[in-house]
């Protein structure tokens, strides 16, 4: 189950029982050129960053010989064997952790949940058949990660796309409905609405369940540190981005911004509250580069070389990026888009991973990634669907055949392109799982 800080606690009680509104996601302007990220994107590297836990109880079993070996001997504690979803355990305790790319809701988008919605019958927009071919994936997963780029207007709008977003908020009804347990915030997109959309939307993720970092309504919250609980572990996630298109919070503490000193000390609060695997997320990169930059190479490795990241991933660049196994760390460079419209003039922008890490507790009692796996997706339209071009078709047939060879091999040769598979990364056959 999640945990919640008290203070957190309560506002969601609160939340979820005063809304019952659906949220929504979305990113950066489709088929408009590359932002104006590059000098930003650079400067950001230099720059500022929730929830905290309590610490587990965790179940012990006692070594029945040690305790009658002498009446002053003290029971060994076991760990209760705990395998996860994913791939076979080979420890004692394993979980797995699923993250996916930027939600990008445009104009198109909310036509087609307005038409899902009449063909059920229903008002109002439904974004559940957009995603629903996730869900293969993170009933699967221990926890499901979504990025969640954009503020969200009210139920019935007005709402708007690129350049100044204010998305439906039935979009973050559909990402919990799908599977999703928690979602990052902090985007280049994110104080698009000023504040207002900023505390709508952490208020629509609150009303869903569905758990948040990245962005925040008060500087108290701004310095917890968002970690989730599952069967077997402790998960907390450090999120940040690398500018805000130019624009300005009200004040700093609203938006976690990139900087290695700052997400490093957050991670070393989150060990300290018990978290037993901490993961990186970046928001950062130029757009449509199926490489990444110098500076998330820099920042990457500079989490890394700390020793307090168990994994790190990126966002932004709406394109795949490669996969590296840096000094026994994985990064995840870019997921690219989780949902999208057609680009006319890059198709690396309707495309996406799926990744998912599991995560094995060693006799040291650390912590470490003992499975990485990737799944290649694409957006389709006639109808809108998000659709995993993997080797095993989950979904049937997705642009054709054709198509969705070339998108995997297009992803697998960029996922490849620093060594990704020799350090055992592997595509996600989901329908071959136990």
């Amino acid at each position: 189950m999640s945990t919640y800080t008290p203070r957190r606690r309560g506002r969601l009680l609160a939340a979820a029982a005063a809304l019952s509104l659906a949220a929504s996601v979305a990113s950066c302007g489709t088929g408009a050129g590359p932002e104006n990220n590059a000098s930003d994107s650079s400067a950001a590297a230099r720059n500022t960053a929730g929830q905290a836990a309590p610490q587990r109880t965790e179940s012990t079993t006692a070594d029945p010989t040690a305790a009658t070996s002498s009446p002053s001997s003290t029971p060994t504690p076991t760990p209760t064997p705990t395998p996860g979803k994913g791939p076979a355990c080979e420890a004692d305790r394993c979980t797995s952790v699923l993250v996916s790319g930027d939600m990008l809701v445009h104009d198109q988008l909310w036509e087609q949940g307005r038409a899902d919605a009449l063909a059920k019958g229903t008002k109002g927009l439904d974004f559940g058949p957009m995603v629903e071919g996730q869900r293969k994936y993170t009933e699967q997963s221990d926890l499901a990660i979504c990025h969640l780029e954009t503020p969200v207007a009210g139920p019935a709008g007005p709402f708007s796309s690129y350049p100044s977003f204010n998305v439906p908020p039935q979009i973050i009804t559909a990402v919990q409905q799908v599977g999703y347990q928690a979602c990052t915030t902090a985007s280049n997109h994110t104080v698009d609405r000023g504040t207002a959309g900023l505390v709508r939307t952490l208020d629509a993720l609150d009303a869903a369940g569905l758990q948040h970092t990245g962005s925040y309504r008060t500087e108290a919250d701004s310095r917890d540190v968002m970690i989730v609980q599952t069967a077997a572990a402790k998960i907390a996630v450090i999120d940040a981005t690398y500018g805000l298109n130019g624009l300005a919070p009200e004040a700093a503490w609203q938006v976690d911004m990139l900087n290695a000193d700052v997400m490093i000390a957050k991670a070393k609060k989150a060990r300290e509250l018990g978290a037993d695997i901490v993961l990186g997320a970046m928001h950062a990169g130029d757009e449509y580069s199926s490489v990444p930059n110098a500076e998330q190479k820099s920042l990457a490795h500079a989490l890394a070389d700390s020793g307090q990241f168990t994994m790190i991933y990126g966002h932004h660049t709406h394109s795949v990026q490669p996969i590296e196994k840096y000094k026994g760390t994985w990064i995840v460079y870019s997921l690219g888009n989780a949902i999208t419209e057609l680009s006319p003039n890059y198709v690396v922008n309707n495309e996406g991973l799926l990744v998912r890490a599991q995560f094995s507790q060693g006799t040291n009692g650390k912590w470490t990634a003992s499975d990485l796996a990737w799944a290649p997706s694409v957006m389709v339209r006639g109808p809108y669907r998000w659709c995993s071009v993997a080797s095993d078709a989950p979904q049937g047939p997705c642009a054709g055949a054709a198509a969705d060879a070339a998108t995997r091999q297009r992803t697998k040769t960029v996922v490849e392109s620093m060594g990704a598979a020799a350090a055992g990364a592997h595509e996600l056959l989901i329908t071959k799982e136990r």
